[in-house]
């Protein structure tokens, strides 16, 4: 029976295709298609950093000598690639009946019961690329494991003071929502200086949004608008997604609450902002599985491989991820509470 996994159609190979040719199940973010995905061929990356500074040039007088600008130094990062796998298996009594000289129809049985195995554990790793990909749109990435890449430490640069939204106050003062949004606004365009963006986009949590949605400036600014409809479906605009959304204040706000039992969504009270529109703000690194078939090749998304196990039980097989996501600029991102 065990002949039958000799067959071309169950090699590192074949199986890895397959298991790329899978449905993805994406999250909001892959929804959103952040992040830019490369392959590369070792197990880390290194990234060249020249710091970004904007100068006014001085005047000085026509024919004498100009002002010497200071360069940014340049700075070496290296960051290893996580690795990511989950175990699987075939039992002998799962293809019972099929037999190593069958037809293709018998082969392709096999394949069914191989693939149902492998595709139950691709959800697993769905999720881990949304938590990871979250992570790096806050700028703190945690893995299961409890460890974490703080990507401020990483990059060395300080991130910005939450800001107080005040959303719980019964009396706010006229027009202190829109004070705080132009006051993200107008920092994430100096942490960007000369790097432009299309818009800012916000996850936020469930109570924060749900304060915000009854914010008496939101619910004036839309009394009266075609886009009165957000005062009861909560959401509006051409971003429409599963997550309840709208635009005020020049920001997109997103519900983007934390999931039961799954740990993926910002805390209830918060919000984390991010510009949109900036080229490789997000980045995604695939390397290659820690196989010999695999060495000093381009990395896939997933890979999966089987083996025998001893005295022809069965195949034990696995399930592999070596994905690393990152923000380029950390500095870029803010946060908010609601109080």
């Amino acid at each position: 029976m065990l002949d039958i996994f000799k067959n071309d159609a169950f090699s590192v190979t074949s199986l890895t295709d397959f298991i790329n040719s899978l449905k993805y199940r994406p999250g909001r973010i892959g929804e959103m298609g952040l992040f830019n995905p490369s392959s590369i061929t070792t197990t880390s990356i290194a990234i060249e950093r020249v710091g970004d500074i904007l100068q006014l040039v001085k005047p000085t007088p026509r024919g004498g000598p100009g002002e010497t600008r200071d360069m940014p130094k340049r700075t070496m990062l290296n960051l290893s690639v996580p690795h990511f796998q989950r175990d699987w298996a075939v039992m002998a009594d799962q293809v019972q009946g099929v037999r190593a000289k069958g037809s293709e129809s018998e082969l392709e049985t096999v394949q069914q019961v191989v693939g149902e195995t492998i595709s139950a554990q691709t959800s697993d790793m769905d999720l881990t690329e949304e938590h990871a990909r979250l992570g790096a749109v806050t700028g703190i990435v945690t893995y299961a494991d409890g460890s974490t890449l703080n990507l401020f430490s990483a990059f060395g640069v300080t991130e910005e003071t939450e800001v107080d939204f005040d959303l719980d106050n019964a009396s706010p003062a006229d027009g202190a929502l829109r004070k705080a949004c132009v006051s993200v606004i107008r920092k994430m365009k100096a942490k960007l200086g000369a790097v432009p963006f299309a818009s800012i986009h916000a996850f936020v949590g469930d109570t924060f949004f749900d304060q915000l949605l009854q914010h008496k400036e939101v619910r004036d600014t839309y009394k009266g608008w075609s886009d009165a409809q957000i005062l009861r479906e909560s959401y509006t605009g051409p971003n429409r997604s599963a997550n309840p959304m709208f635009e005020f204040g020049g920001i997109v706000w997103e519900n983007y609450g934390e999931i039961d039992g799954e740990g993926v969504g910002i805390a209830a009270t918060k919000a984390r902002f991010f510009p949109m529109g900036v080229p490789g703000l997000f980045r995604t690194y695939h390397a290659p599985a820690d196989y010999i078939e695999t060495v000093n090749t381009l990395g896939e998304r997933l890979y999966a491989k089987q083996w025998p196990m001893p005295n022809d039980k069965g195949i034990n097989g696995e399930l592999q991820m070596n994905a690393l996501q990152i923000c380029t600029r950390p500095g870029a991102l803010m946060g908010a509470r609601n109080t």
